[in-house]
């Protein structure tokens, strides 16, 4: 197709530059909405999988719920707390349950190697945790059942872990003190660099300060208190995802069983956590997509507008055009091709403004951005295509004029 039409529709269109520049603001405002939206709704979606990955979707946790003095002497009159004999017995009542892993939290009165000493957490853990924690080992090795029958005095240490007790130096095959015991470092946890410290009010991220060693170990080589859980928390994991659902309504009973009714404890679900998340981004999406369709239907609405103001101010160019010979058909296409245009630049320009608004509601609102190509470019072109229908009325009208009666107009 020859671009002569095209450039005589641009033409006709930077006659009225004022009233095309306000046409275009209705559909760049539009467009740059949908596409905001959908760049910040993305980035939330990735960051909240990203996150609750670190939970494990696929895992039940079931975690101590501390109490101290009267409360917890109290508790402990009919339940032992939380053990390591609830988690075997979760792994062999529940239903599709194939893995667990326990942990145990230690307090750490002094933590130091040869070179600093350090503030830092610490946790005994069984041997599958790191798989079901999600936790991978960047450098040396994880810890093993093996650690755990032969009592290893082993430890895998989070990256600021590490950075903190071994300044400038290689932390592997080092030995570190906690409390009264030595413990020898054979692994280096990789850097999660999760965006947020929690996920629907669970903590996350506590790893990067944090020693591991061997949940035998520190039951024969550290000190606990008496009457406190003999693990703090477990992880269930769960072959199928669509039994997470069964098998924590199982698990519930199960626990409320063995601890005589006692609510020393708290089930999370994280993929109900997910769920819970994703519904709330939902709604988001819904408002935002409701103020964007308003906004392109407002645009929609000035390129109506526009058209037929032409149609009226080009009555008797209209009238001459099919005077010498020019069919309704002819006419229409004239008149869409300056409707595609203004839709064109329109979703262009709404692209890379809606980019922007992005970027800015991530600056200013601290919100995490992503992008998923093909619905964006299908939202942009949705537009365009709204924006160019209502220039079809328009276009029908101008062909519609009677030749004689247009070219008697004033």
């Amino acid at each position: 197709m020859s671009p002569k039409p095209w450039r005589e529709a641009l033409e006709e269109l930077s006659r009225r530059k004022l009233r095309t520049g306000l046409t275009l603001l209705g559909l760049i405002f539009g467009v740059g909405a949908i596409v905001a939206m959908l760049g910040v709704g993305e980035g939330s979606r990735q960051e909240a999988l990203a996150l609750v990955e670190g939970l494990g979707l696929r895992n039940l946790i079931v975690e101590s719920r501390p109490a101290e003095g009267d409360a917890l002497r109290e508790a402990r009159a009919r339940s032992p707390g939380l053990t390591l004999a609830d988690a075997e017995a979760a792994l062999a009542v529940v239903p599709g349950a194939e893995a667990i892993a326990a942990e145990k939290r230690i307090r750490i009165h002094q933590a130091y190697s040869d070179l600093a000493a350090a503030e830092i957490e610490a946790s005994a853990v069984s041997g599958a945790y790191f798989e079901l924690a999600s936790l991978v080992v960047e450098r040396g090795r994880g810890l093993t059942a093996d650690d755990e029958a032969a009592i290893a005095q082993v430890a895998v240490l989070g990256p600021k872990a590490a950075a903190s007790l071994f300044p400038d130096s290689e932390p592997i095959g080092q030995w570190i003190k906690l409390n009264h015991a030595w413990f020898e470092v054979v692994g280096i946890l990789a850097d999660r660099d999760l965006a947020q410290s929690d996920f629907e009010g669970v903590p996350l991220g506590l790893e990067a300060q944090r020693v591991y060693v061997p949940l035998a170990s520190a039951q024969a080589r550290l000190r606990f208190q008496p009457i406190e859980d003999p693990i703090d928390r477990f992880l269930l994991r769960v072959a199928d995802p669509e039994q997470i659902g069964p098998g924590s309504q199982v698990l519930a009973a199960l626990m409320d069983q063995r601890h005589g009714g006692v609510a020393d404890y708290t089930l999370v679900v994280p993929a109900q956590l997910y769920r819970q998340h994703q519904q709330t981004q939902r709604i988001f999406r819904i408002v935002m997509g409701a103020i964007a369709a308003v906004s392109l239907l407002v645009g929609g609405i000035g390129i109506m507008n526009i058209m037929l103001a032409n149609v009226l101010e080009r009555r008797r160019e209209i009238g001459l055009m099919r005077a010498i010979g020019a069919r309704q058909r002819h006419v229409v296409e004239q008149f869409l091709r300056e409707a595609a245009l203004i839709c064109g630049i329109g979703a262009v320009a709404g692209l890379l403004f809606g980019t922007l608004l992005a970027y800015v509601i991530a600056l200013l609102a601290d919100w995490p951005v992503a992008w998923a190509p093909i619905p964006v470019l299908l939202s942009a072109t949705l537009c365009a295509v709204v924006g160019l229908a209502f220039g079809v009325y328009p276009a029908r009208q101008a062909a519609r004029l009677d030749p004689i009666a247009a070219l008697r107009s004033d």
